[in-house]
This record gives C-alpha cells, sequence and structure tokens, in this order.
C-alpha cells in the first residue's frame, strides 16, 4: 500500500464533536478499504493566507497513511461533498531511500581517467575536422 498525507482544512466555527466527526469519516473511510492511520494531528485554528469561503481562518487537521488509491479517491470525493469541509489536499509520498554510506559501496570496473585525460583528449578531436 501506498503512503499519503492530507491536510483537511475545517471551517473555524465548528465544535470539537464537528470536527471529530470529520475525522472519524475520514480515518474509517480509510480502514474500510484496507488501510491503515499511522499519524492524525490536530492542528487547532490557523489564519489563512487568504480568504477561503469568506473566512479568515481554519481549522486544521492532519493525517498521515497508507491506503489504496480507490480509498484516497474515496475520502476525497466524502470530503468534497461535505458542507464543513473548506479545502484539503493529499499527497503521495515517495517511497522511502535508505541512503547507503560511501564505505558500503561496491564499484565494478576499471577506475575513470583523470580528468585531465579526458580534456586533452578533447582538445586532439578538433582536428579531425581537417581531415575529413
Amino acid at each position: 500500500m501506498r503512503r499519503y498525507e492530507t491536510i483537511i482544512i475545517l471551517k473555524p466555527t465548528l465544535g470539537d464533536d464537528e470536527n471529530q466527526a470529520v475525522l472519524d469519516r475520514a480515518v474509517g473511510n480509510i480502514e474500510a478499504d484496507g488501510g491503515a492511520t499511522i499519524r492524525v494531528d490536530k492542528w487547532g485554528v490557523k489564519t489563512l493566507a487568504y480568504l477561503i469561503q469568506k473566512e479568515k481562518q481554519g481549522y486544521y487537521l492532519y493525517l498521515l497513511y497508507s491506503g489504496t488509491p480507490e480509498a484516497v479517491a474515496e475520502m476525497e470525493r466524502l470530503l468534497r461533498i461535505d458542507d464543513r469541509v473548506m479545502k484539503y489536499l493529499t499527497v503521495k509520498l515517495q517511497d522511502v531511500y535508505t541512503h547507503l554510506p560511501e564505505d558500503d559501496l561496491e564499484i565494478s570496473g576499471p577506475p575513470a581517467p583523470p580528468v585531465s585525460k579526458i580534456l586533452a583528449d578533447d582538445d586532439d578531436d578538433s582536428d579531425d575536422e581537417d581531415d575529413a
């Protein structure tokens, strides 16, 4: 399953029960399709950079989860039709990249020639135009 993160901005006038209901609905949709919720953060009411639906503030929710693309599409559909949700954004996270230290790398093949030799060879190639 792929990992995703979603930020949901709710209307600031909603109560804690309404905010929790939106969160439960989103998490329930993910888990119903076999996904797993990794992290849920309630960032609270924050000032928006610009007006959204004539509101200056919004209640932010952050979800980090794993699931199928179909589950994400269904959750976004539910968020789109919910009047309590002002805006949302879902991002698919990259696969985890593990960095190997240079000591653990195995290099095969002959060593690369020094840069000065490569530059000298390039200068000799410019004379080939006169030979043709």
